[in-house]
């Protein structure tokens, strides 16, 4: 499943964006990796609805751009799990 953003709101230090075609195991990561970055203030998410409607993340940041924050923190999470499936492909090898 593609997941995808969708900008609902945003302002020079927050943003709320939705996030379509998502998979609920992906939420919990993305924020708690959001709100590791030192520039960020605030993130959470929340589902109005949980069957019409799509969750929202908010981020607001300190100091530089929310969606810059949103950017890296997603990258990091890909890098991680890029890792743990080599890791799974060495070890899946040895036995």
């Amino acid at each position: 499943m593609d997941s995808k953003f969708r900008v609902v709101e945003k302002d020079k230090d927050s943003m709320t964006l939705e996030m379509l075609n998502y998979d609920n195991a992906l939420l919990r990561p993305i924020v708690e990796e959001i709100l590791h970055d030192e520039q960020v203030d605030e993130s959470h998410y929340y589902i109005k609805h949980p069957v019409i409607d799509n969750p929202q993340i908010y981020v607001k940041v300190k100091t530089g751009k929310p969606q810059a924050a949103v950017k890296r923190s997603i990258k990091k999470l890909s890098k991680i799990y890029e890792n743990l499936a080599v890791d799974l492909a060495k070890e899946t090898k040895k036995n």
